[in-house]
């Protein structure tokens, strides 16, 4: 395992890199309230709305997770002509994204998820979408938009989440172009897309999706080496970073050595848009010359994080010195 003082001294490179992210942007559309009573209508809670938070989603939400660690991101991904893809945009602009490969279409509308929180419990939760694989005219133009980003790059992240941007040709090209000029390239997946993402330098499923991608029945330890395994080489990939809730993560690498990290999370509130958190973080320091491992570690803090604060969340730097030097002031003491 890595030093506190090499995970710090990592942390400090990991703001000046650049990452190219693509994937399936979305909008997060969250509506807080309280509910003290029934309706009168029907057997359901009646929410009295407090506020409503408008927060980047999916691909969007790993855009300004890199940001966060202080690393230039650049998305490309897909958004709808309609006033959630307006807001979206402005989203990104006041969190700093680059966003100059947000393409624009009147063909599907701009993915957006609804969700009713009252009390910290989630009620409901409203979808908007269109999930069918783009149109080859939206392939070139993402693409053209990729190679742009890419010489600008240090890494890139493929954030897969089903909605169609990561068609079979864009991930595909994707990796062989990121590959061939020679940058790092990660993929937060979709567990039926695992047949995409052959040769990549890492992936980062949570232990559900890489079991089913394996097609091995998750029970216990031995299982999940089986299932890490069975992914590297599926994959050719350099490494496998399974996420395992609150047991923490588990690191494959093509030398055949497996680390097992413990979970760093004192609290935890809420674990949405974590995954993005670890793809980012992990997908960062590799392309600031970190070590797959220490990679890792720095991730599993930034995620330790995220899940003490409710709704999608970022992680400072400050926020994982903090963590890092709280765990290992702990550990000495």
């Amino acid at each position: 395992m890595a030093e506190p003082a090499a995970l710090l001294e990592l942390l400090d490179r990991v703001a000046a890199t650049r990452l190219a992210v693509v994937g399936d942007a979305m909008l997060d559309h969250y509506v807080f309230g309280d509910a003290a009573r029934l309706s009168p209508e029907a057997p359901v809670p009646v929410v009295r709305v407090e506020r409503d938070v408008l927060r980047p989603g999916g691909a969007a939400n790993t855009a300004v997770n890199v940001r966060a660690l202080g690393t230039a991101a650049e998305l490309i991904a897909v958004a709808g002509d309609d006033e959630n893809g307006r807001a979206l945009a402005r989203i990104l602009d006041e969190e700093g994204v680059a966003a100059p490969g947000l393409v624009v279409t009147e063909g599907r509308p701009t993915t957006w998820k609804g969700r009713v929180i009252a009390r910290h419990q989630q009620l409901v939760r409203l979808d908007r979408e269109v999930d069918g694989d783009i149109s080859a005219e939206l392939e070139d133009a993402l693409l053209g938009h990729f190679d742009r980003a890419l010489a600008r790059a240090d890494g890139v992240i493929l954030s897969d989440y089903g909605k169609g941007v990561v068609t079979a040709r864009v991930a595909a090209e994707v990796i062989s172009r990121a590959r061939r000029a020679g940058k790092v390239v990660c993929v937060d997946p979709k567990e039926n897309h695992f047949g995409l993402y052959k040769n990549v330098t890492s992936i980062t499923p949570n232990h559900h999706e890489a079991a089913a991608a394996a097609g091995i029945r998750e029970r216990d330890d031995p299982t999940l080496e089986r299932t890490g395994a069975a992914l590297l080489k599926m994959l050719r990939a350099d490494s496998v970073l399974i996420t395992w809730g609150e047991r923490g993560m588990v690191l494959f690498a093509d030398d055949g050595s497996t680390d097992r990290i413990a979970t760093r999370a004192r609290e935890v509130y809420d674990v949405a848009g974590a995954g993005d958190t670890v793809a980012a973080t992990f997908a960062a320091a590799l392309a600031a010359g970190g070590s797959h491992l220490a990679a890792a570690q720095l991730a599993n803090f930034a995620a330790s994080v995220v899940v003490a604060k409710v709704g999608t969340a970022t992680a400072s730097p400050d926020e994982i010195r903090d963590a890092v030097e709280r765990y290992y002031g702990e550990k000495a003491s």
